[in-house]
């Protein structure tokens, strides 16, 4: 299959999975504990992309952040791996109790590394191989805030790892829609052209860094 065609298709299905999703985001009754294992893993795949798409405005506007300043989808993606990854890792050991995040601290530092990310990309014209460690280091962060959305759903006993892992590879799959929409509304038509920086990435930056300093300060404070 080809490139484009697969670009163009696979949003169609992640906006499949978010329709049957949203369908179901106000109306889950499940006992949990009664459920298959694929049905388990079905119920967190899509409460892991819901947590992105369309609930998870702060995750979002990171994931932009991270599009914005290489709009490359490979190069995207990859940092977007990296940043999955870490965020399981502590998501993992906050589900499985060996740490304890506090939601006071952590939700200043999530809306401190959006405006970090969001004001690097003013700052900086290149990506720049280190960024990969820092958006790594900040997956740690906000895998301990996802553990939060985790515990209001619970984990089924008998299938735990299941529902974690799907609830993660959910994530994932947010993270990439919204990478694959940003891509196909503006990156691959405008993102070679002299006027990008200065029209798109500068501006839209800045309106993030903006949103995420004020979260800062709410979250801090109030």
């Amino acid at each position: 299959m080809k490139t484009s065609t697969f670009c163009l298709r696979l949003p169609l299905l992640l906006l499949c999975l978010f329709l049957a999703a949203a369908a179901q985001a106000h109306t889950i009754n499940y006992d949990l504990a009664k459920l298959s294992q694929s049905g388990v893993a079905w119920t967190y795949l899509q409460q892991g992309f819901l947590h992105i798409l369309p609930l998870g405005l702060d995750h979002i506007l990171f994931v932009l952040s991270l599009f914005l300043l290489s709009s490359k989808l490979s190069t995207v993606i990859w940092q977007a791996t990296a940043f999955t990854v870490a965020h399981s890792i502590t998501l993992g050991l906050a589900m499985y109790g060996f740490i304890e995040p506090l939601p006071a601290v952590i939700e200043p530092i999530i809306a401190l590394s959006i405006f970090f990310v969001a004001l690097e990309n003013i700052l900086v014209q290149k990506l720049k191989p280190g960024r990969i460690a820092i958006i790594f280091l900040f997956g740690l962060v906000h895998g301990m805030g996802f553990a939060g959305a985790l515990t209001e759903l619970g984990l089924p006993p008998a299938d735990y790892f299941t529902a974690l892992l799907n609830f993660n590879v959910g994530v994932e799959l947010g993270q990439l829609a919204v990478i694959l929409i940003a891509y196909l509304l503006v990156g691959r038509w405008f993102s070679e052209k002299s006027w990008y920086r200065n029209v798109v990435v500068n501006p839209a930056s800045a309106f993030i860094a903006f949103v995420a300093l004020f979260w800062t300060i709410e979250r801090t404070f109030y």
